[in-house]
């Protein structure tokens, strides 16, 4: 596979060497470099000088940023802006279609600068699918530059409303523990309170550190990690909203359905068909 000799994945670790990799990316600035990966990969973080189309078919992937962590749902595709540093997850063999495009007329619509995870149309996945022809850098004066340039040219104009899913992230050590305590308790009625005991933390101290470290408070990160969660759930599992909404703590499908609306803009129902177009 052209992907796996460009990058000298070790066999044995399945390690990829970075630096190989974003030297392949970089090393032609005017071009489409194009990207195929039917095989589940982590790169360690890094940024590349051209803004990244990520498109996943199947699965659930996290894409991690220095400050938080966006969760790509099926039908959706993420745009990176250059020089953004993230890493890729995902936890099963998925197909995968990264664009890396040419970042010299960025500057001319703030969409290329801003980012974010956008719900995929018609027009833009059959473009996509015709691109899987192409591997690797697509220069000017190429037949498929035009094609690839393209798709660019259009995400201004179907990209208007990003998935505001987005969970804020902290490299803060103190914050580590609360964190996972909360993850680890994510099914339960979990209050300031009992986190408070639970951590040794005063309530007053955990108030300021949520505010400090993430310019979130403990109720919006409580409840945005269970929104997340309960997509995660509906992309990887046959349950029912009222069997996910049951699952993450609530007491009615009506007070979990309002929740994920405030975040998203979306019921669950309509998220869940949405999924499955």
């Amino acid at each position: 596979m052209y992907f796996a000799k460009l990058l000298l994945i070790s066999a044995k670790a399945n390690v990829i060497d970075t630096e190989a990799f974003l030297t392949a990316i970089d090393r032609i600035p005017a071009s489409v470099y194009v990207m195929h990966e039917k095989n589940e990969f982590r790169l360690p973080q890094h940024a590349h000088k051209k803004g990244q189309l990520i498109y996943i078919e199947g699965g659930v992937a996290y894409i991690h940023l220095v400050d938080k962590t966006l969760i790509i749902p099926a039908r959706h595709y993420v745009w990176i802006p250059k020089e953004v540093k993230h890493f890729i997850e995902m936890h099963k063999s998925v197909a995968i279609i990264s664009l890396y495009f040419y970042a010299d007329d960025d500057d001319d619509h703030p969409f290329f600068n801003k980012g974010g995870i956008y719900p995929i149309n018609a027009l833009l996945m059959q473009m996509l699918s015709y691109s899987v022809r192409w591997e690797g850098d697509v220069v000017p004066g190429d037949k498929a530059f035009p094609f690839l340039a393209g798709i660019k040219n259009i995400l201004p104009e179907i990209s208007r409303k990003a998935l505001p899913i987005a969970l804020p992230t902290t490299e803060n050590e103190r914050m580590q523990p609360v964190l996972k305590y909360i993850n680890n308790h994510l099914f339960e009625s979990l209050s300031l309170v009992t986190l408070s005991h639970e951590t040794g933390f005063s309530e007053r101290t955990l108030t300021r550190l949520f505010q400090a470290t993430m310019n979130i408070s403990f109720l919006q990160y409580f409840k945005l990690l269970r929104m997340v969660k309960a997509i995660e759930m509906m992309l990887q599992t046959d349950r029912s909203i009222s069997e996910i909404a049951y699952t993450l703590g609530y007491n009615n499908v009506s007070a979990f359905s309002n929740i994920f609306y405030q975040l998203t803009k979306t019921r669950p129902s309509e998220f869940a068909k949405q999924l499955l177009l």
